[in-house]
C-alpha cells in the first residue's frame, strides 16, 4: 500500500519533528501545551514529545492566551545574547503566546501564528523571553503586525501573569520583565533561537 506524501507513519516529536512554520521567522508553527482554561502546568516532556504534568498553578490566575512552544528553536547562546542582564538562556524551546479572539480549549495542537512581538523575560538568571503572536487569519486580531496594534490590556494580563506565576505571598520574586519589544525585536529572537536549535541540535 503506497501512503501519501508526505506523511509521517509515527507521529513526530512536538519539539525535533515539526517544523517551525511556513514563514519562520515571521509567521511560524505553534505547539499549544496550555490554554486558558487550564488550572495545570503541562509540559511537552522533552524525551518522549509527550504531554506530561509539570506542576498545578500554584497562583489562582490562568494563562490569559495559548501558550506553547516553536518546533527547532532553542534558546541558547544567541537568545541570552539579547538580554545584556545574563549570560545564559534557559536551555528550552521558545515559548510563544497565541492570541485568538475565538476560545480555544484544546491543548496538543498544532496552529499558525504570526509574530507581532515579546516579552523580554529573566527567570532566576536565565534569558526566557516570550513571544507574542496572533492567529492566522484570526478575525478580530488577524490584521496586527506589531505589539503596538494589539490591545494594550492584553498586553497587561500576560505581563502580570508571567510576573506572579510562580510566587506566591512572602517569596522572593525570581521573574523580571525589562522590556515588552515590538516585530522587529521578536523576530530577531525567533532566528537567533532557531539558529541556535540548528547548532545543537542540527545535522
Amino acid at each position: 500500500m503506497a501512503f501519501p506524501e508526505p506523511f509521517f507513519r509515527w507521529r513526530p516529536h512536538p519539539w525535533h519533528g515539526l517544523d517551525p512554520g511556513p514563514a519562520a521567522p515571521e509567521i511560524v508553527t505553534a505547539f499549544i501545551e496550555i490554554t486558558p482554561f487550564d488550572f495545570v502546568k503541562y509540559e511537552v516532556e522533552k524525551r518522549t514529545g509527550y504531554l506530561k504534568v509539570d506542576r498545578p498553578q500554584r497562583g489562582s490566575s490562568s494563562p490569559p492566551t495559548l501558550y506553547g512552544l516553536i518546533p527547532k528553536t532553542y534558546c541558547a547562546e544567541r537568545v541570552s545574547a539579547m538580554s545584556p542582564e545574563v549570560t545564559k538562556a534557559d536551555g528550552d524551546p521558545l515559548d510563544i503566546c497565541v492570541i485568538s479572539e475565538r476560545a480555544i480549549d484544546r491543548s496538543e495542537i498544532m496552529l499558525n501564528a504570526r509574530v507581532v512581538g515579546g516579552l523580554r523575560m529573566i527567570d532566576n538568571d536565565e534569558a526566557d523571553d516570550k513571544i507574542i503572536a496572533v492567529l492566522v487569519d484570526d478575525a478580530v486580531l488577524g490584521e496586527a503586525r506589531d505589539v503596538a496594534d494589539i490591545p494594550s490590556g492584553i498586553i497587561a494580563r500576560l505581563e502580570h501573569y508571567f510576573l506572579t506565576y510562580k510566587t506566591m505571598p512572602g517569596e522572593e520574586d525570581r521573574v523580571r520583565i525589562p522590556e515588552i519589544y515590538g516585530h522587529a525585536h521578536a523576530i530577531g529572537v525567533v532566528a537567533a533561537a532557531m539558529s541556535d536549535y540548528e547548532e545543537h541540535y542540527g545535522g
